[in-house]
């Protein structure tokens, strides 16, 4: 062929602008491509997923090159049958990732191909905040005094335009990726949601106008909607940190929100610590940062985790959370703290399943974050918050849903139910209950625990730990 080919690969970077790999790959024609390969992908990111390529093919002139199976092989057969002679990616930072990036990239170079990746998902290499002794961060506060004011966004790479290359022979369909579950039940979870780069800068926008201000406090009222809910758009790659943190810092040279600005990029920089930690601590999903818990007292209780995940388990904070994931494959921050502490530290169940039901369940299921977050909730992580501080679902839905205007948008069977008892039904007086046609243990469930008693256990395991 004459005309020059680049491979464009995406992968946790699904949009046009501010790409750098593909704005590097411009420089000729560039056959773009996605590989679906073995790497673990819950079932309500594979939902999110289909719709943010479906868009992303969209935004392409419907080139994109949709692939199934081994991405090194998928890759090198695409270079020989199309001449390509550099082939181009962001960077992911699993560890399995960065291991199947190292191998492909020796087996191009072996067969005289040009191979590079970009940094197109941080806002930092993790190689690049070491602290001066030239080891990682474990607390994030030194992690942010010591980088925030050091950032230094690079220049936002404009809409590229580009010829595409269509490999009409070999590229399967979209839908022939399988991400879509046979029973639909997607669709009441998709229905929340508008996916793609388009739809991500547009909720980019609409937070400076109208959830920015007042964030820093606002934040923490789930009823209230002051969060940015970009969080799957940055998993998904459909908008970069770099942009958002652009964004943010020219909107705050025109109104000035200066805590709620520096209140919300630090959220962006947790972001970037949970990636360093993975980084630098690979066993993060699966270990203890803290070896001590090794040997706490878990417990196994089937019965208390299906309640738990299905949101029946009669604390209406953490059922609300439980049944807002479930029907919206989201869950407000503060809420996840609640539920988190209430698996790990009421139910005495391994933060392990609270872990991969979220990673199934979020459209946001990032493994850094998701891994780094419930660490921190069960107090073995890095930086964690300390065990024995333990959320109480009752005072805390009485102090950030006090009007109960989250818990009855996922509870409706409480809707009717006297705000005093909201948050403890089964205090309620019998005549309430019948009065809001209530009957517990049926029309909504009994607590499966005693709060007061499930901590002082907690705070006896924790505390046989130390000794």
């Amino acid at each position: 062929m004459s005309k020059n080919i680049s491979i464009h690969w995406f992968r946790q970077d699904l949009r046009i602008q501010d790409n750098p790999a593909l704005n590097e790959a411009s420089a000729d024609h560039v056959m773009p491509i996605y590989i679906l390969d073995t790497h673990d992908i819950g079932a309500a990111s594979k939902c999110w997923l289909y719709h943010s390529l479906t868009a992303l093919n969209k935004s392409l002139d419907n080139k994109l090159n949709v692939y199934k199976g081994d991405a090194s092989k998928i890759i090198l057969n695409l270079s020989k049958k199309y001449c390509v002679k550099n082939i181009y990616w962001n960077r992911c930072y699993e560890p399995t990732r960065i291991k199947q990036d190292t191998e492909i990239k020796e087996l191009l170079k072996n067969n005289n191909y040009t191979a590079k990746s970009f940094n197109g998902s941080l806002l930092w290499e993790p190689w690049e905040t070491l602290k001066k002794d030239g080891t990682p961060y474990k607390v994030f506060t030194p992690f942010f005094k010591n980088l925030y004011e050091k950032i230094v966004p690079r220049k936002i790479i404009a809409n590229i335009k580009n010829h595409f290359i269509k490999d009409t022979n070999n590229s399967l369909s979209i839908n022939e990726l399988d991400l879509l579950p046979k029973i639909h039940w997607d669709k009441k979870i998709i229905e929340h949601w508008s996916i793609g780069e388009k739809a991500a800068q547009n909720k980019l926008a609409n937070f400076l106008e109208t959830g920015l201000k007042n964030y820093k406090e606002g934040r923490d009222f789930p009823y209230l909607n002051t969060t940015s809910k970009l969080s799957p758009h940055l998993h998904f790659g459909e908008i970069s940190p770099n942009q958002i943190w652009h964004a943010v810092l020219e909107y705050a040279q025109i109104k000035g929100y200066n805590n709620d600005i520096e209140h919300f990029l630090r959220e962006l920089v947790w972001r970037e610590f949970s990636y360093n930690l993975l980084y630098y601590f690979k066993d993060l999903p699966s270990k203890n940062l803290q070896p001590k818990f090794n040997h706490f007292a878990w417990q196994h209780n089937k019965k208390y985790l299906q309640a738990w995940q299905k949101g029946l388990t009669g604390y209406p904070i953490i059922d609300a959370g439980m049944r807002e994931l479930w029907q919206t494959g989201y869950m407000h921050n503060r809420v996840r703290m609640i539920v988190g502490s209430f698996l790990v530290k009421n139910l005495l169940i391994h933060w392990h399943y609270g872990q991969k039901w979220f990673f199934d369940c979020l459209v946001d299921a990032d493994v850094a974050n998701n891994s780094a977050s419930w660490q921190w909730v069960a107090g073995c992580g890095a930086d964690a918050a300390p065990y024995f501080r333990i959320f109480n679902p009752i005072t805390q839905g009485q102090k950030f849903d006090k009007d109960g205007q989250y818990i009855k948008k996922y509870l409706p069977e409480l809707q009717n139910l006297d705000s005093k008892y909201l948050f403890a039904p089964w205090l309620a007086p019998p005549e309430v209950l019948r009065t809001a046609q209530i009957k517990l243990g049926q029309d909504y469930p009994k607590p499966i625990i005693d709060i007061a008693l499930s901590r002082k256990i907690a705070l006896e395991a924790y505390f046989a730990l130390k000794n």
